[in-house]
């Protein structure tokens, strides 16, 4: 039998498939289904700072009185946030594996003092989603980042959980940015988040959703980088999210450096039953190389030399195209 246990942002898990935010995760016994069905652990749905500000901004109607609009505006904000300790409550009630809050921010406001209830009520971790694009032309390079150090340390000096910073791909460097977090007291990181995906209907002339599900094609981003900083950076965890579609790729993330993966969109597509057949893919193929537990490869073909791999990527997609008639 092949050990499939690992750690991860200081979390034991029994495997490495960790189910990410979403509709999936929004209920305990939705959560209760997951984690029979095999997953080691689970990230619930985000609570979204920017969707209770806007409603509580949709409160603010000249047809309120202020006191009664501030009211009305706490009371929205109460609700939400009681509702979100519920689930916490309510899935560790029913689940054995870890719970993982997750927040899904923008600024570094009065939300912030919400995180120590998050931990009262039982989450075993929180995962922080700062996710936002930066196009104003206002913008000084590195104020994105500095947002992420200065969100992670209000949030550290609330709670003792571990936290983990889930990255989008819109940095110049995630080497140093990672760097800095784990230095700030971030105990893993996920890469990367996946943007709102933008369509234009040529038809109708306006935009449009782009495709929702990721693709296993788009997970060779979170390899490169994982590869690389984890060589780097090593006294802080790795998950790679988006395009793990099977057991083929948890293994090529856990080569690169991953504890864990983040699974969503093969879900949606084919059900809870299909975790098992992903961990049944894993263990058939450590047998196959004779690996008896996940630390015997993790990392195994991470970047030694970022250096020498950047010029190693290049020569490659030069020989590629040079190769092509």
């Amino acid at each position: 039998m092949m050990d499939l246990k690992t750690e991860f942002a200081g979390l034991h898990l029994k495997n490495p498939i960790i189910i990410s935010s979403s509709g999936l995760t929004d209920s305990p016994e939705k959560n209760k289904q997951l984690e029979v069905a095999g997953a080691g652990a689970i990230v619930l749905k985000s609570l979204f700072e920017e969707q209770i500000m806007l409603q509580a901004n949709d409160m603010k109607h000249s047809a309120y009185y202020p006191e009664g609009g501030d009211y009305l505006i706490e009371h929205l904000r109460s609700h939400n946030l009681s509702e979100y300790l519920k689930l916490i409550h309510e899935s560790k009630r029913v689940c054995s594996i870890p719970i993982i809050a997750s927040i899904n921010c923008f600024s570094n406001n009065e939300w912030v003092d919400f995180v120590h209830k998050i931990e009262l009520a039982g989450a075993d971790a929180i995962e922080l989603n700062i996710l936002s694009v930066q196009a104003s032309v206002y913008y000084e390079c590195g104020e994105f980042e500095k947002l992420h150090i200065d969100i992670l340390n209000n949030v550290r000096k609330r709670v003792h959980i571990p936290i983990i910073m889930k990255l989008g791909t819109n940095f110049t460097n995630p080497v140093s940015l990672i760097n800095q977090l784990r230095s700030n007291g971030a105990e893993g990181v996920v890469l990367f988040n996946r943007f709102y995906q933008t369509d234009i209907d040529i038809d109708k002339l306006e935009y449009i959703s782009g495709e929702v599900l990721s693709s296993p094609s788009d997970l060779t981003t979170s390899l490169r980088w994982i590869g690389i900083s984890s060589s780097t950076v090593n006294k802080i965890d790795y998950a790679a999210s988006g395009g793990v579609h099977s057991g083929e790729g948890a293994i090529k993330s856990i080569l690169t450096g991953a504890s864990a993966v983040e699974i969503c969109s093969i879900i949606y597509k084919n059900g809870p039953e299909c975790i098992l057949p992903i961990l049944e893919s894993i263990e058939s193929w450590m047998k196959n190389k004779k690996y008896e537990s996940i630390r015997q490869f993790k990392g195994l073909l991470n970047a030694k030399d970022t250096k020498g791999t950047n010029m190693y990527e290049r020569t490659q997609f030069l020989r590629y195209f040079s190769e092509r008639e």
